[in-house]
């Protein structure tokens, strides 16, 4: 039996934590990273699609990444190996979380390849593919947001789409990837559902027992 520190959940956040602390020190290194679709489709340089989800903007950006990574991968990650077994599950959670790195990147690909303005840095996609998953598989376990106040997964699933959508939609600048976080969270669930399609029967029967009160 592995370790519980060993991991691909943990790897992944070592591995992110360590390229982005790198990444804070060396400007040279962060631009040939992060995801530009203007040098993307000049330079056919497609690895970024996968690089800028190893770099963060900041120690807040990666630490809020990395703690909700944590908190979730975890669950999915075993979740994954108990369905698929051990080699297979851990296949199959690589694929969700760096499938979605690359797939939520794709629409700002289209949309700013002529844009030179445009780059975009972080784990986003891949961490809301996880958490898309965990809803899934637990409905109405609480998420708790900014760390206090709990509501049920799909609830809180529900809106986190609608608003990533209505701000992508509108094209808002905030520094916040709200395409990455859309599309991220539609290949967590997607993913999910064809690599175990009685997820969807599970997923109606827990909210058919679910209660407010």
């Amino acid at each position: 039996m592995r370790s519980e520190l060993l991991t691909l959940t943990n790897i992944i956040l070592a591995v992110t934590v360590a390229i982005s602390t790198y990444g804070f020190q060396n400007e040279d290194f962060f631009r040939r990273w992060l995801f530009s679709p203007y040098l993307i489709a000049r330079r056919k340089e497609y690895l970024r699609f996968l690089t800028s989800g190893f770099l963060h903007g900041g120690w807040m950006h990666l630490i809020f990444n990395m703690f909700t990574l944590y908190f979730f991968g975890r669950n999915v990650e075993q979740i994954f190996q108990m369905i698929h077994g051990e080699i297979m599950g851990s296949v199959y959670f690589l694929l969700l979380y760096l499938g979605a790195i690359i797939v939520s990147d794709i629409p700002s690909y289209r949309r700013y390849r002529d844009a030179s303005f445009y780059s975009a840095i972080g784990a986003s996609g891949g961490v809301s593919a996880v958490i898309f998953a965990n809803i899934l598989y637990f409905p109405t376990q609480s998420v708790y947001l900014y760390g206090a106040l709990p509501i049920p997964g799909f609830i809180w699933g529900a809106v986190y789409v609608i608003f990533s959508y209505q701000f992508d939609k509108q094209g808002r600048n905030d520094g916040i990837g709200h395409s990455a976080h859309l599309y991220g969270s539609l290949f967590g669930l997607a993913l999910t559902v064809v690599l175990h399609p009685p997820v969807i029967s599970r997923f109606v029967e827990q909210l058919l027992d679910w209660k407010l009160f």
